[in-house]
Protein backbone atom coordinates (compact mmCIF):
# COMPACT_ATOMS: atom_id res chain seq x y z
CA UNK A 1 0.00 0.00 0.00
CA UNK A 2 1.32 3.63 -0.97
CA UNK A 3 1.68 5.41 2.10
CA UNK A 4 2.19 9.58 1.67
CA UNK A 5 5.24 10.48 3.53
CA UNK A 6 5.49 14.23 5.17
CA UNK A 7 6.95 16.96 2.62
CA UNK A 8 10.40 16.42 2.64
CA UNK A 9 12.30 19.74 2.22
CA UNK A 10 16.09 20.72 1.15
CA UNK A 11 18.65 19.89 2.11
CA UNK A 12 17.48 16.12 2.94
CA UNK A 13 19.63 14.66 5.82
CA UNK A 14 20.77 10.80 5.52
CA UNK A 15 18.23 9.45 8.24
CA UNK A 16 15.28 11.07 6.37
CA UNK A 17 15.82 8.92 3.72
CA UNK A 18 16.76 5.60 5.31
CA UNK A 19 13.06 5.77 6.84
CA UNK A 20 11.44 6.03 2.99
CA UNK A 21 10.13 2.39 1.96
CA UNK A 22 9.70 1.38 -1.72
CA UNK A 23 6.23 2.67 -2.70
CA UNK A 24 6.01 5.58 -0.35
CA UNK A 25 4.77 8.68 -2.03
CA UNK A 26 6.52 12.18 -1.12
CA UNK A 27 6.24 15.72 -2.40
CA UNK A 28 9.68 17.93 -2.15
CA UNK A 29 10.33 20.86 -1.39
CA UNK A 30 13.49 23.37 -2.00
CA UNK A 31 16.67 23.00 -4.16
CA UNK A 32 16.26 20.32 -7.07
CA UNK A 33 18.71 20.18 -9.89
CA UNK A 34 18.61 18.85 -13.16
CA UNK A 35 21.56 16.76 -14.90
CA UNK A 36 21.05 14.36 -18.24
CA UNK A 37 23.36 12.25 -19.90
CA UNK A 38 25.84 14.95 -21.32
CA UNK A 39 26.23 16.50 -17.94
CA UNK A 40 26.19 13.18 -16.31
CA UNK A 41 29.07 12.45 -18.11
CA UNK A 42 31.23 15.77 -17.91
CA UNK A 43 30.77 15.30 -14.41
CA UNK A 44 31.93 11.63 -13.55
CA UNK A 45 34.77 12.02 -16.32
CA UNK A 46 35.83 15.73 -14.77
CA UNK A 47 35.49 15.00 -10.84
CA UNK A 48 33.39 18.62 -10.36
CA UNK A 49 30.02 19.85 -11.14
CA UNK A 50 29.37 23.75 -11.31
CA UNK A 51 27.11 23.70 -8.50
CA UNK A 52 25.96 21.91 -5.19
CA UNK A 53 24.46 18.53 -5.27
CA UNK A 54 25.21 16.91 -1.98
CA UNK A 55 21.93 16.14 0.52
CA UNK A 56 19.98 17.80 -2.69
CA UNK A 57 17.81 16.54 -5.13
CA UNK A 58 18.87 15.57 -8.54
CA UNK A 59 15.92 15.16 -11.49
CA UNK A 60 17.30 13.28 -14.60
CA UNK A 61 15.15 16.39 -16.81
CA UNK A 62 15.57 18.20 -19.98
CA UNK A 63 13.33 21.39 -19.39
CA UNK A 64 11.40 23.15 -22.03
CA UNK A 65 12.31 26.53 -20.80
CA UNK A 66 12.71 30.50 -22.70
CA UNK A 67 13.60 33.72 -21.52
CA UNK A 68 11.19 36.03 -20.32
CA UNK A 69 11.59 40.06 -19.23
CA UNK A 70 15.10 38.93 -18.50
CA UNK A 71 14.64 35.80 -16.39
CA UNK A 72 14.27 32.10 -17.43
CA UNK A 73 10.84 30.28 -17.25
CA UNK A 74 10.39 26.37 -17.70
CA UNK A 75 7.18 25.77 -19.71
CA UNK A 76 7.63 21.78 -19.33
CA UNK A 77 10.12 19.93 -17.03
CA UNK A 78 8.81 16.13 -17.48
CA UNK A 79 11.57 13.37 -16.42
CA UNK A 80 13.50 11.82 -18.80
CA UNK A 81 14.56 7.98 -19.25
CA UNK A 82 16.99 7.55 -16.47
CA UNK A 83 18.44 4.19 -17.33
CA UNK A 84 20.66 6.28 -20.09
CA UNK A 85 22.24 7.56 -16.97
CA UNK A 86 23.17 3.86 -15.65
CA UNK A 87 26.82 3.94 -16.25
CA UNK A 88 27.43 7.12 -14.51
CA UNK A 89 24.96 7.08 -11.88
CA UNK A 90 26.97 5.10 -8.83
CA UNK A 91 30.44 7.12 -9.14
CA UNK A 92 27.87 10.52 -9.46
CA UNK A 93 26.47 9.40 -6.11
CA UNK A 94 29.52 8.21 -4.64
CA UNK A 95 31.39 11.51 -5.01
CA UNK A 96 28.83 14.31 -5.02
CA UNK A 97 26.21 12.91 -2.47
CA UNK A 98 22.67 13.32 -3.75
CA UNK A 99 20.42 12.05 -1.39
CA UNK A 100 16.67 12.00 -3.82
CA UNK A 101 16.66 11.36 -8.11
CA UNK A 102 14.59 11.32 -9.51
CA UNK A 103 13.22 10.37 -13.38
CA UNK A 104 11.52 7.64 -15.26
CA UNK A 105 11.42 3.72 -15.75
CA UNK A 106 13.90 3.33 -12.93
CA UNK A 107 17.73 2.16 -13.06
CA UNK A 108 20.08 -0.63 -12.54
CA UNK A 109 22.38 -3.00 -10.54
CA UNK A 110 25.27 -0.75 -9.81
CA UNK A 111 22.98 2.65 -9.10
CA UNK A 112 20.61 0.16 -6.69
CA UNK A 113 24.49 -0.69 -4.83
CA UNK A 114 25.08 3.20 -4.83
CA UNK A 115 21.83 4.16 -3.11
CA UNK A 116 22.24 1.80 -0.41
CA UNK A 117 25.93 2.23 0.29
CA UNK A 118 25.71 5.88 0.14
CA UNK A 119 22.40 6.37 1.83
CA UNK A 120 19.79 7.63 -1.96
CA UNK A 121 16.80 6.74 -3.14
CA UNK A 122 15.65 6.46 -6.65
CA UNK A 123 12.12 8.14 -7.07
CA UNK A 124 9.71 7.80 -10.03
CA UNK A 125 7.93 11.48 -11.47
CA UNK A 126 4.54 10.09 -13.69
CA UNK A 127 5.84 10.53 -17.47
CA UNK A 128 3.52 12.47 -19.23
CA UNK A 129 3.13 14.87 -16.70
CA UNK A 130 5.51 17.78 -17.48
CA UNK A 131 3.19 20.73 -17.27
CA UNK A 132 2.50 19.83 -13.47
CA UNK A 133 6.27 19.56 -12.88
CA UNK A 134 6.75 23.27 -14.51
CA UNK A 135 3.83 23.99 -12.53
CA UNK A 136 5.90 23.10 -9.25
CA UNK A 137 9.10 25.05 -10.16
CA UNK A 138 8.58 28.71 -8.71
CA UNK A 139 11.82 29.66 -9.94
CA UNK A 140 15.27 29.40 -11.61
CA UNK A 141 17.88 29.61 -9.18
CA UNK A 142 21.02 29.29 -11.70
CA UNK A 143 22.17 27.02 -14.98
CA UNK A 144 25.36 25.72 -15.77
CA UNK A 145 26.71 24.26 -18.66
CA UNK A 146 24.71 25.82 -21.77
CA UNK A 147 27.73 24.61 -23.98
CA UNK A 148 25.67 21.09 -23.57
CA UNK A 149 22.22 22.75 -25.07
CA UNK A 150 19.36 24.07 -23.09
CA UNK A 151 17.95 20.16 -22.37
CA UNK A 152 21.77 18.76 -21.23
CA UNK A 153 22.47 21.68 -19.24
CA UNK A 154 22.44 21.76 -15.53
CA UNK A 155 19.51 23.59 -14.06
CA UNK A 156 18.90 24.58 -10.20
CA UNK A 157 15.77 25.42 -9.39
CA UNK A 158 13.38 26.45 -6.50
CA UNK A 159 10.55 23.95 -6.03
CA UNK A 160 7.34 23.65 -3.74
CA UNK A 161 5.68 20.46 -3.53
CA UNK A 162 7.54 19.08 -6.39
CA UNK A 163 5.58 15.57 -7.29
CA UNK A 164 4.26 13.39 -6.52
CA UNK A 165 7.14 11.14 -6.49
CA UNK A 166 7.13 7.47 -5.62
CA UNK A 167 10.05 6.06 -4.27
CA UNK A 168 10.71 3.19 -6.75
CA UNK A 169 14.56 2.18 -5.52
CA UNK A 170 15.31 2.86 -1.59
CA UNK A 171 17.95 2.49 0.62
CA UNK A 172 17.19 -1.25 2.34
CA UNK A 173 17.84 -2.55 -1.37
CA UNK A 174 14.17 -2.96 -2.50
CA UNK A 175 13.06 -2.27 -6.11
CA UNK A 176 9.76 -1.48 -7.30
CA UNK A 177 10.67 -3.30 -10.62
CA UNK A 178 11.44 -6.42 -9.05
CA UNK A 179 10.35 -9.26 -10.77
CA UNK A 180 8.23 -7.55 -12.86
CA UNK A 181 9.59 -8.87 -16.25
CA UNK A 182 9.55 -12.51 -14.86
CA UNK A 183 5.22 -11.85 -13.84
CA UNK A 184 4.77 -10.62 -17.16
CA UNK A 185 2.10 -12.25 -19.29
CA UNK A 186 2.22 -12.16 -23.44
Amino acid sequence: MLTLKAPLRTPVLEKEVRRLNVGDRLVISGTIITMRDQAHKRAVEHDKIPVKIRDLVLYHCGPLVRMEKGMWKVIAAGPTTSSRMEPFEAKLIEKFGPRIIIGKGGMGPSTAAALKKYGAVYCDFPGGAAVLAASKIKKVLDVKWLDLGWPEAVWVFRVEDFGPLVVSMDVHGKNLRSGVKEKRVI
